[in-house]
């Protein structure tokens, strides 16, 4: 009997975020490349002590990136876009950023690479780019040379690589169209040469993640797999195969078949019967099983899982357990929380507890542990049970008597339109942004003076109204039509609004990448949701105080704060997005009553949180739709409501963004040169339609005649009347320099093309 234990990725951020700084600094020339490669040794280092350290039989080799680990593929492969070349054989690190940021090489802006989310989860990869008949080599060797710096230390690696199959899948057709699987026989070669390379390293594993194997494939897709590991089987190194958001079972008759040596499924997101593995999946493949939810923070039942595992063992007593997916997706350390009691922090498991919790299992499963240990571990979770933060019977009550009265306008957008262009009287091509200006140094600070008791409730306020008073005198300067408070008193849009809500409770050190050097901190959800005083209302009335344009709200939808939080597991989501949108509710009303006509409710997590399943989809989206209008669907017809999406496939769920009946909708296009818009050839989207004309991602500033092009191309597809301009989204991590640059250079391509009707 041997049960060994292994993760499929550690967080590569660091514990207080030292990537980021270490990015950050480089881009801005504050340190040099050799200081920056240092800093992610550093990382690397720490990350492989820590999971041996926790008693994992493995370190896991490859999951560190500078930036994303599908973009570690491209250039692995030399998939770089030409405009990313400062020549055609320069292949380092600033070419991986200008793919992942955009640029300005020569006399002209080099536009990012598009990024979109990694499947239903936050975070986000760059979508790598193809063109016909493009050629590949093995030009980027940062796997091999971490596999050996992890054996020069005497660890027991495990590289990962993102598999050939899921790579192409995920990337993009630039050009001429063809079909991507095309190019597959191009690229195996080159993961045949890293197989080879570590073979002669005498590396025993390689774990290949697929998880496209969740989705429903194509014919052809399926064939490919055959193809592709009988190409990659060709060497002594062992190919254990991974698997995970979701189960693998409509695959199997494909899966089984394939020349691999291991299989990782998981068991947190995945339907399938402990009890019943062994009579469908192939006997000679050994066996990782994950156990440990690596997207959710809470502690595992390992009493739980020791039982289910004991009986497991009577059909097959060689197998490892793992993390579901890699632990990318959760904070590192839950130790060194200050600001959580112990009695909460207790419920809670990050990635270091993670690795400790499959080694206490797999060292009792192996009976080197006594069962005491996992009777131990689980005593928080029943205390969590118990706990009067969870339940608030007025909070269960409300959610029960919701109607579909609550959940639909009083008149269709028609009418409401023609009552909101009296009221509002904006020009044709309203400009607006999509609500948070620059997050200054001043800013952060005032927030962390205030938080730190340096300053009191009275000088805060005052220091916040100054930044907000500066922001409507930039805008009217700009001559924007709709203005933005700016949200300088916002730290993250999910977990400022989290912070007025009952039911959560925020970390400190809480950092979970969601690209590049942009890492959230998610709040938890532990209880009930109900709002506990006004949120936005004083900023904003405020605000429209200081001028005769409007000014618009600014809201965190019900599904993002869902989903963009680390949600509890004893109740549905569709019941924890209710709760929410309840909370909302009030807020929205509150804002009319207080004279905002316009308000925004983000949603940029609709997309993310869809099934990937299709089968799975519709419930899905009816409840998280219906969640949107539950708080949006009280106010009058003179109220304008907005919501915003981006980084997203938004074809597939377009008829549910018509449901969500927003007056406006503003949509990320920019990094597609409006590609969206083919898709409203053919679909006619009823309401007022705001796609992003410029990439605020990226330090380049676009140029009048850039916008003016965009502009030119969405008005083949949205008529005049009803197309706004404005950014893709907000534009806190960009400096006021740029900001104001960008946003005068789109007001007037928005006056030049006025002048054009």
């Amino acid at each position: 009997m041997s049960i060994k234990n292994h993760i499929l990725g550690f967080p590569r951020i660091g514990l207080y975020r030292e990537l980021k700084i270490a990015q950050e600094n480089y881009w801005s020339k504050k340190i040099t490349l050799n200081e920056l490669l240092i800093a992610g040794k550093k990382i690397r280092k720490k990350n492989w002590k820590t999971q041996i350290k926790s008693g994992l039989d493995y370190v896991t080799v490859g999951d560190f990136s500078w930036y994303d680990h599908v973009l570690n593929i491209s250039m692995m492969i030399n998939n770089i876009p030409k405009r990313h070349r400062a020549n055609e054989k320069e292949l380092n690190l600033d070419t991986l950023f200008r793919v992942a940021r955009g640029s300005k090489l020569t006399d002209k802006n080099c536009s990012a690479s598009e990024m979109t989310k990694w499947f239903n989860t936050n975070y986000h990869y760059i979508v790598p780019e193809f063109t016909n008949n493009q050629n590949f080599y093995f030009s980027w060797k940062q796997i091999i040379e971490e596999v050996d710096e992890a054996l020069s230390l005497g660890y027991s690696v495990k590289p990962v690589l993102l598999g050939p199959l899921t790579y192409l899948w995920l990337g993009k057709v630039k050009g001429i169209h063809f079909n991507k699987l095309d190019l597959l026989e191009k690229i195996l070669p080159i993961y045949q040469e890293v197989f080879l390379e570590l073979n002669i390293r005498k590396v025993e594993w390689i774990q290949i993640d697929e998880p496209i194997l969740v989705l429903d494939l194509p014919k052809d897709w399926k064939k490919a797999f055959k193809l592709s590991y009988n190409t990659l089987n060709k060497n002594k190194i062992k190919i254990l195969l991974a698997t995970y958001f979701g189960d693998i079972n409509h695959n199997l008759d494909l899966i089984n078949n394939l020349p691999i040596q291991g299989l990782h499924i998981d068991l947190i997101s995945g339907k399938y019967d402990l009890s019943q593995l062994h009579n469908y999946l192939n006997n000679n493949f050994l066996l990782s099983l994950g156990i440990i939810n690596g997207r959710n923070i809470w502690k595992a039942n390992l009493l739980e899982w020791f039982n289910k595992l004991k009986s497991f063992m009577k059909f097959k007593n060689t197998f490892w357990i793992s993390s579901s997916c890699s632990l990318l997706h959760v904070p590192v350390d839950v130790s060194i929380e200050d600001n959580l009691t112990d009695f909460v922090k207790s419920w809670f498991s990050f990635g270091v507890q993670k690795c400790l919790e499959l080694s206490i299992l797999s060292r009792v499963l192996n009976k080197k542990l006594d069962i005491q240990e996992l009777h131990d571990w689980i005593k928080p979770i029943d205390a969590y049970k118990s706990s009067n933060i969870v339940n608030n019977i007025v909070v269960q009550k409300r959610v029960s008597k919701i109607s579909l009265d609550q959940t639909k306008r009083k008149n269709n957008f028609i009418i409401r339109s023609k009552i909101q262009k009296k009221e509002l009287n904006l020009p044709i091509l309203p400009t607006t942004t999509i609500g948070s200006f620059p997050q200054t140094k001043e800013i952060r600070k005032l927030r962390l003076d205030y938080k730190n008791k340096v300053i009191n409730q009275l000088d805060y306020e005052k220091e916040i109204k100054i930044h907000i008073k500066n922001n409507i005198i930039q805008q009217e300067k700009l001559g924007l039509d709709v203005l933005v408070h700016g949200e300088p008193e916002r730290n993250d849009m999910v977990e400022y609004f989290s912070e007025y809500l009952e039911g959560f409770v925020f970390t400190q050190y809480g950092w979970v990448q969601s690209y590049g050097s942009r890492c959230v901190k998610p709040p938890i959800i532990v209880g009930d949701i109900s709002r506990i005083t006004p949120i936005t209302v004083k900023w904003s009335k405020f605000a429209q105080s200081l001028t005769k344009k409007p000014v618009k709200a600014m809201l965190t939808g019900p599904v993002t704060i869902l989903c963009w939080s680390f949600p509890r597991e004893d109740i549905s989501k569709e019941n924890i997005s209710k709760q929410i949108a309840l909370a909302l509710q009030d807020e929205v009303l509150d804002l009319e009553k207080s004279g905002i006509n316009i308000i925004q409710i983000d949603e940029p997590a609709l997309r993310e949180g869809l099934p990937l399943r299709k089968k799975e989809w519709n419930d899905y989206l009816s409840w998280s739709v219906k969640s949107f209008q539950l708080c949006s669907s009280g106010v009058k017809d003179s109220t304008q409501i907005h919501t915003h999406m981006c980084y997203c496939e938004f074809n597939d769920i377009m008829s549910a963004i018509v449901d969500l009946d927003a007056d406006v909708i503003t949509i990320e296009t920019s990094r597609s040169d409006m590609e969206l818009l083919e898709f409203f050839k053919t679909f006619k989207y009823p309401n007022d339609i705001g796609p992003g004309v410029y990439d605020i991602h990226s330090p380049n500033i676009p140029t009048v005649k850039w916008m003016e092009k965009l502009l030119l191309k969405a008005l083949k597809y949205i008529s005049l009347e009803r197309l706004w301009v404005n950014p893709d989204c907000g534009l806190k991590t960009r400096n006021w320099t740029e900001t104001y640059l960008a946003l005068q250079n789109m007001i007037q391509a928005t006056i030049n093309i006025r002048k054009k009707f």
